[in-house]
């Protein structure tokens, strides 16, 4: 949310500034997934002077998560702004993955025109066209700009003939079929005009940003109306809600009254905190005027949607609607054998906590019980979504068993359907063939190929748990050149039945710690998560069988010794290197009778009933059932 302590140099007449129509322009960048979107808004500083000439930086300052600087992805939406020629520019940041569009969908709701930045080389993707709907569902003008110029196999002028159809494609009205588009580099900090035109600095870009985005209605004599559309949590202030003024002006210690529309009742409120943007940081003011982006702290009862309003006009705007969940997940309580060894919070209620805070900052995310008590069941957007969730709970101390992710089943005009997604691959050409194949056993029909140098990109439309453990697998069958993305597409009626795992797994019958001898004497079985030294538990999988079933065995078995000794008989054992699945790789490999055991130090593959004998039983159970 822009917490970082940057402190630009601001002139006293952006503090003053006045509120009319032309002083204020508020826009949304949006881009497919490192197609240079946080590293345009980078130089776009630099050039309007956001950052002193001595100023150090870091790269990618709006990525200021430890998570989105290692995935190098925006995960949160951000707010920021930048003053250039009396002009104050609100930017927002926008997530480029589909898995965290509702974050997308919010935002576009303070915005008054969109920046679409579209890769020279790649063009249009999924996440392209995702966030390209929403903003035309928001009846927004696009601007183009295509990134990346510089490299040597760009095709500018292809690449604008896709992104015309791409307009056409989603019904896009003529005056947005009229959209400006300038060429040029975010790295670099140029635009022009025309590909290769000499520009040496984002000029053109500033000029159409000022030029084609319509500055706010002002109506400062109505009645206030501002809506959270993002919130934050600060230590100091509380909650925090970010959102626009749509009507009136918001004043620092106004009472006024919390509405939503779907709720009877409002609340009575006080503004104890306010600020705006300046630069990356948020700046006290004393009001904010219509047309701008707020930041208001200490109201905890802040929900997403809410309107703050006078109490003689209580008229909340509408509430936000955001795409439901494809995926759900189990969270529970890790009671493995190892449990409570690693991390700090590892309680039900700690989990919930947890939980319901995670849902209430993140709308795309739906939290429900389960019946056990120790059990929560966790709706999002896709496997990646869920994905960030349970990596920021290891690193905050959090010990999770999650298990696998399924999608969701929704009963549309009496039928019921599965969530479908439009996915497309970049790969080689001469590894086509496999993707095709693959993808086509998972219920995939692909819609289009077209050739990019070298390479192919495909697109399909595919049941959306046939993505699931897809990106893995591809990459093995293109050693590891392909590229994945997908977007939600529709809901469509069940697709058949899809190839699950064809491998069985290597469980540990027994608790310990792994010895050499043993792995070396079980290596043909397969293939081991596992080294030397690892502390184990009875139902824990240590690799992944050769065959089609499970398979338990002992990894801590010791070599026996004798009193006969004889020189050369003893040899070194030679043992493979362990496989070392991700997080995201786990949560697509575990099957329905398997968890994720996730710590702050480890990730370990279980079984959720660890005994042998009590899996065995249950399995003559379910077979004598069948029959």
């Amino acid at each position: 949310m822009g917490t970082l302590t940057f402190h630009p140099p601001f002139s006293e007449k952006s503090y003053t500034m006045s509120s009319s129509t032309q002083s204020i322009r508020n826009v949304a960048i949006v881009a497919h997934v490192d197609h240079g979107k946080t590293t345009l808004v980078d130089s776009m500083f630099r050039h309007a002077g956001t950052f002193r000439s001595h100023q150090q930086v870091v790269e990618r300052a709006l990525d200021s998560e430890d998570q989105e600087r290692e995935r190098g992805i925006t995960i949160l939406a951000k707010n920021t702004s930048m003053v250039y020629r009396d002009v104050r520019i609100n930017v927002v940041d926008t997530p480029g993955h589909a898995d965290f569009g509702g974050q997308v969908e919010r935002t576009l709701s303070m915005a008054d025109g969109v920046l679409l930045l579209v890769d020279a080389f790649e063009g249009p993707m999924p996440q392209t066209r995702f966030v390209l709907r929403k903003a035309f569902e928001h009846g927004l003008k696009a601007l183009v700009m295509i990134n990346k110029i510089d490299r040597q196999d760009c095709r500018p002028e292809e690449v604008l003939d896709e992104v015309f159809d791409l307009f056409v494609e989603l019904g896009a009205t003529g005056d947005q079929l009229d959209f400006p588009v300038v060429y040029g580099s975010g790295r670099d900090g140029y635009a022009g005009d025309e590909p290769g035109d000499g520009s040496k600095d984002l000029e053109p870009l500033f000029r159409m940003l000022l030029d084609h985005i319509p500055p706010p209605e002002i109506n400062l004599e109505n009645p206030l109306r501002f809506q959270a559309v993002t919130l934050d949590h600060d230590d100091f202030l509380g909650r925090i809600a970010v959102g626009r003024v749509t009507e009136g002006v918001l004043k620092l210690g106004s009472r006024l009254f919390l509405c939503h529309p779907l709720r009877d009742r409002s609340f009575p409120v006080t503004v104890k905190s306010l600020f705006r943007y300046e630069g990356l940081v948020r700046t006290p003011t004393n009001e904010v005027s219509c047309g701008d982006i707020a930041v208001v702290g200490g109201i905890e009862e802040f929900q997403i949607g809410d309107t703050l309003c006078p109490e003689d006009h209580q008229n909340p705007l509408p509430a936000i609607k955001i795409d439901e969940p494809t995926i759900s997940m189990i969270f529970r309580v890790n009671d493995s054998p190892l449990s409570g060894k690693d991390g700090k919070y590892v309680t039900s209620r700690h989990l919930l906590e947890r939980l319901r805070r995670a849902s209430t900052r993140d709308v795309a995310l739906t939290l429900d019980e389960t019946g056990a008590k120790d059990a929560y069941e966790v709706k999002g957007r896709g496997v990646l979504h869920l994905g960030v969730l349970i990596e920021k709970m290891r690193r905050e101390g959090f010990e999770v068993a999650v298990g696998k992710p399924r999608v969701i089943i929704k009963n549309v005009d009496g039928k019921w359907c599965e969530p479908y997604e439009r996915a497309t691959v970049e790969c080689p050409t001469e590894h086509s063939g496999r993707v095709i194949e693959y993808l086509g056993r998972r219920r995939g029909r692909m819609t289009q190929m077209e050739p990019l140098g070298a390479s192919s990109k495909l697109e399909f439309e595919i049941p959306a748990r046939g993505l699931i453990g897809a990106r893995t697998a591809l990459l093995t069958l293109t050693q590891g050149e392909a590229i994945l993305s997908h977007v939600f597409d529709s809901w469509q009626k069940d697709g058949g039945r899809i190839p699950r795992r064809n491998t069985g797994v290597l469980v540990a019958d027994r608790g310990g710690s792994t010895v050499p001898y043993a792995l070396f004497i079980l290596a043909d079985r397969g293939k081991f998560f596992v080294g030397p030294g690892v502390e184990v538990y009875e139902g824990m999988i240590v690799g992944e069988n050769g065959k089609d079933e499970d398979l338990a065995l002992n990894v801590c078995r010791t070599k026996k010794l004798t009193n006969l000794r004889a020189s050369g008989r003893d040899e070194n054992v030679s043992i493979a290197p362990p496989v070392v699945m991700g997080l995201e790789e786990a949560l697509e490999y575990i099957e329905d009778d398997e968890l994720l055991e996730v710590t702050p130090s480890h990730l370990r593959i279980r079984k959720i009933i660890l005994s042998d004998k009590d899996r065995r039983r249950t399995q003559r159970s379910k077979d004598k059932v069948a029959t």
